[in-house]
Parts: C-alpha cells; structure tokens; sequence
C-alpha cells in the first residue's frame, strides 16, 4: 500500500504551492480581520457543495473549518491515527446519557472525508412526508430529481459493480432465502482500489469527498480557505449579523487557542452540521435567531443496532468496499401500519471499531475477537421521526460552551430496536451463521433462530443495554414556511435573519430514513444556486 500511495498525486498539496489559499489557524500569533461577500462555516457535504457554487458565481468566499487540513499524504490506513485526528471528539461523541455513540467528521471535507461512501436519494416517501406534514415547498420528488442528478455528477456517484465483500454478500445470501428485498448501493468513488478503510480517509483519493472535489473547485475559483478555526458565535444589529467571530484552535486542534479572528460578509452560510450549527446559533444567545425556541430542537439520529454472527467461512469484512448491499424491505412493507422501521447495511470490520462495539467483556469478548476473521456484521439504522412518538432529541451547550445531544430512544424507536434485532438474527442464520451474538449487554451467543428469538423477546430495551450507534445527524434547524414551527424556510433561509442561511443536514424535518450525504449535496446545490443568483444579480 505504501508504495501505491507515493505514486498518488497530491493535487490539493500542488495547489496551494500554486497560490490557492489556505489560512491554518492554530498558526496565527496575532488577531485577524476579514471580508469576504460570503463566509461558509464548515466543509462537509453542505460546506463543500455550496462553496464551489457561490464561488464560481463570482463571489468572494471564506469557508472556516474548525478540524485539520489532511489530505492523501496524511492517510495510512491506521485507526488509532484517524479516529484522534479526523473525528469530533476523537471518535468519543455521545449522547448526553451515554447511550449512544456518534461518529463525525472534524476535517477539511467534514463528514463527507470519512464516510463509508453510501449514497443514497432521499426516499420519495420522506419527501412527501415532508411537505405534507412540515410544510416543506420545493422538495418533491420531481423537483429534487435536477438536484440529484447534479449530485451524482459532481461526486461521481454510481453503483458500486465490483463483486460484494464476504460482509456485504452474506446479507444478499440471507435475504434471498428468506424472499426479503435487497439491493446495491451506490458509491462517491473514482478509480477506488476496494481497500475497504474509508473511515480513515483516502490514501489514494478515490473517495469523492468535498475535500477532492468542491473543496478545490472552490479554491480554484480564489475562495479562501481557513482551517482549525472554530466558529464561535454572530453578531448582530438591526437584524442582520454584522461580523462572525472565530477562535483560532490549537496546533494539535482539540482546544481553542487565544487568537482571534473576526470575518465581515454579506451573507453568513452555516454548514456545521446537526450539532454544530445549532450549537453556534445557541451560542450567539440573540433572540432573533431563536425567537421559539426551535434551534436545536426535533434533532434526529438514525439510532443503529448491531447483530454479530460468527461464519463458517472467511469473512475477513475489514476489506473490501465497506458498505454495497442494504435492504429496506422493513421500511417499505412497514408504512402503511405505523409500524417502526428500519434499513439493514453492513459495517467495515475494522479491529479498533469491533472492539470498541461489540459488548462483554474478559473471555467472552476475547473469543469473539480470536473469531473476527469469521465475524460477520449486520447493523439496523432506525427510521426516526415520522411518527407522534419518535420526537428526537435537543442540541445544548456545556459549561465550556461546546455542543451535546440529549437524545432519550423512545419507546416507538426501541420497539423498532427489538424487531431488528430478530429480523438481523434471522438473515444470518439463513446464510448458514453458526452462531448469532446480538450486540445487547444482557445477550450472549445462540446456535439457531428460536433460541435467538426466544432471548430477543425478554431483552430489556433499555439505553445501555442495547449497544446503539449513529452516523447520521440531521435536523436542529428545521425547514417549513412556517415560522412558528421551523428555523429556516424551504430556500435555507433563516425566518427572520435576512443575512444568514443554514445549508447542511440541519434544516431536515426528519431523519432520512437512508444514509443522508446525498440528500445533502442535493439540498445544498439547490440552495446555494439561488443564492449566489440573488446576489450576484
């Protein structure tokens, strides 16, 4: 692999010996003034799409990201390294009650440089869902379809053709015997080497991440980069934010440092994602940001459940394209009945990420880990926010004013939880699983479906019992044209700031109900282009 990688050129590091622009913070030994007409906060898949598309309307564009610039160079494959550098609170984010374990990016690319690549559009259902119960204008499946097009051109998004990993075909093999719906996913990849560690960004810049794409379109077109600075909070007079303020971070980026820097613009674009963009919202503690009380509220995971099953095969799932096969048949025969549900995919198997996830401890964890090889893995994102019930959590500020989610499952969800944990446990044994481990504190390992389904029946639902997990954040500034009930409109535009969009996962009424990243492209590409439209004219 090390060879391989020398050989990779490293387009971004050639830019910026070649002028593009590029401000590293925790370098700073002075306070810094700025202008710009557009500032763009963070450089995910909502940073990075609109970015490129405001700057190549003409505009002058700041985006500030609080993680590091990393690019292939910086990229070997190790765990240990990635998780501490690319990931916000090293990989350690949770839930306030600890009961669920969130991973995001912290990186020039956002969440989009550690992503496992799965791209999906947003469901017609949740789409519909949208409009009819939040309000939402311009999001139907028709309207969207440009969008998304445009998406999977700009990131190069197609179906993955390779043959499926061991992981991913188990679950094909499992849901064809049992007559469940499955299909392949789609990849943001070009010339991908199906090395499998996506998590800890692209040795080779396969993965079309807004770092090797927008990120640089944007740059190439005079944007200004400023990385390791974080967004602290607006300042506003007669209802139009006049200066952002950012603290500019340490070298080792996990703590602010003393410098300053204050960014003047036109227009003011949050992309930080569920968390950090109401988090800077909340910070900046003006009324007229948050006249009811909305931000940061209706914030939505897709809580993710785990069923391990030991094969009597190789399974070897920390390589090879880590997600290309999923199945949503427990969504779609779930709708009509209110009942709770969920989308099946495959995790990678990456050692570090196994053995922080999978439950015990002493003997038997350890005999699970001398069986990883074996070890095949299924995982149940939860579809969240549809129903009376399912009402998500709150983004709130610590002491130290850093963002948390509380995020209490609802029953509905743990209810969704549970036939999970069956529907999971039944698609293993199907592909001839000798043993099922559902990933439960209270489980153990079973030898076939009805002693599974016998122990599934009586575990306790509980938050720490059941292992949860999540990659997926959206909501916190919801959309609608009702202000009383949303943050922003159906343009991104904030109700009641006339200065000041929020272009990311945030503005979502709902979860997905499928990975999100593409939906985010999407949305931001339709945002940003009347944007730069109304300020260029």
């Amino acid at each position: 692999m090390s060879d391989k990688q020398n050989t990779i050129r490293d387009f971004i590091a050639e830019g910026f010996q070649q002028g593009w622009k590029h401000l590293d913070a925790s370098r700073l030994t002075s306070d810094q003034t700025l202008e710009a007409d557009v500032v763009i906060i963070g450089s995910g898949a909502g940073g990075g799409s609109s970015a490129e598309i405001l700057a190549q309307s003409g505009l002058n564009v700041i985006i500030v990201e609080e993680g590091p610039l990393q690019t292939s160079r910086d990229f070997h494959m190790k765990e240990d390294e990635a998780y501490a550098n690319l990931y916000q609170e090293s990989a350690g984010r949770q839930t306030k009650d600890r009961g669920i374990k969130i991973f995001q990016g912290r990186m020039v690319g956002g969440g989009t440089g550690i992503s496992w690549t799965t791209c999906f559009r947003t469901p017609s259902t949740t789409l519909k869902f949208w409009a009819d119960e939040m309000g939402v204008k311009g999001f139907s499946e028709n309207e969207m379809r440009p969008w998304f097009e445009w998406a999977e051109k700009r990131y190069n998004i197609q179906q993955w053709k390779v043959p499926p990993n061991a992981n991913n075909s188990t679950l094909e093999i499992g849901c064809e015997k049992l007559g469940v719906s499955w299909g392949k996913i789609s990849r943001n990849v070009t010339g991908c080497i199906n090395l499998g560690y996506c998590g800890t960004g692209c040795p080779v810049n396969a993965k079309q991440s807004t770092l090797v794409t927008t990120i640089p379109g944007a740059l190439e077109e005079g944007a200004t980069l400023i990385s390791k600075a974080r967004a602290e909070k607006f300042e506003i007079n007669n209802g139009k934010i006049t200066e952002l303020k950012c603290r500019a971070m340490t070298p080792r980026g996990n703590a602010p440092a003393v410098q300053t820097i204050k960014i003047k613009a036109r227009h003011y674009v949050l992309a930080a994602g569920s968390i950090g963009s109401p988090a800077i919202l909340l910070r900046s503690e003006n009324k007229i940001l948050n006249p009811n009380g909305l931000v940061g509220t209706r914030t939505f995971l897709h809580p993710v459940n785990i069923s391990g099953a030991i094969m009597p095969f190789l399974v070897k799932g920390e390589y090879g394209a880590p997600q290309t096969s999923y199945s949503d048949h427990f969504i779609e025969t779930r709708l009509d009945n209110q009942k709770p549900g969920f989308i099946l995919e495959c995790p990678p198997l990456q050692p570090m990420l196994m053995a922080t996830a999978l439950d015990g401890h002493g003997k038997f964890h350890a005999e699970i880990m001398r069986q990883r090889p074996f070890l095949q893995v299924l995982i149940a994102l939860q579809r969240d926010g549809f129903h009376q019930e399912s009402v998500g959590g709150n983004v709130y500020l610590k002491s130290d004013g850093t963002p948390g989610l509380d995020y209490p499952v609802s029953k509905y969800v743990w209810e969704g939880i549970r036939d999970a944990f069956i529907a999971m446990s039944e698609i293993q044994f199907a592909a001839g699983a000798k043993t099922v481990a559902p990933v439960h504190r209270d489980a153990g390992l079973y030898h076939n479906i009805k002693e599974v389904k016998k122990a599934i029946a009586v575990l306790p639902m509980e938050t720490l019992k059941a292992r949860l997990f999540s990659a997926h954040v959206m909501g916190g500034c919801p959309m609608g044209e009702d202000s009383a009930k949303s943050v922003v409109n159906s343009k991104g535009h904030h109700h009641e700031v006339e200065n000041l969009s929020v272009f990311d996962g945030s503005v979502f009424p709902t979860s997905i109900a499928a990975n999100p990243m593409e939906s985010i492209f999407a949305a931001t590409a339709k945002f940003a282009t009347e944007l730069a439209k109304n300020m260029v004219n």
